[in-house]
């Protein structure tokens, strides 16, 4: 009986750091998603003020400038690690969620057993 008290201890502490997980890391998850679109959004008006600012004869040689200027290629350097980042906390969520579910399920596998053998409490 000592060992199932020391197992609900440790789930219960693991409930709780995912618990404690998901609300600390939430304002940061949406600040990296802001940051994502943001960035998204911000890529379109760069290569707009890139094109813009070409001297090019054409249209297509002016996208070209556009695209392989330094500036634009920050930009998607900026991206890409907006990207990783959210994408990072997003698992993370994740992972600790599904710590939250199996500790559910234990706990009605556990209530089961206990209505099945006439375990109160």
């Amino acid at each position: 009986m000592r060992t199932a008290g020391r197992e609900n201890a440790v789930i219960d502490e693991n409930l709780e750091k995912a618990l404690c997980f998901i609300r600390d890391k939430a304002g940061e998850l949406a600040e990296a998603k802001a940051n994502r679109v943001y960035l998204e959004q911000f890529r379109k008006s760069k290569k707009a003020i890139l094109f813009s600012q070409s001297t090019a004869k054409t249209d297509g040689k002016r996208e070209n400038e556009a695209y392989a200027h330094p500036e634009y290629l920050e930009v998607l350097d900026g991206l890409r690690t907006a990207v990783e980042i959210e994408e990072k906390l997003k698992f993370q969520m994740i992972a600790a969620q599904l710590k939250i579910e199996v500790w559910r399920s234990k706990n009605a596998n556990n209530r089961f057993e206990q209505r099945q053998y006439g375990v109160k409490g």
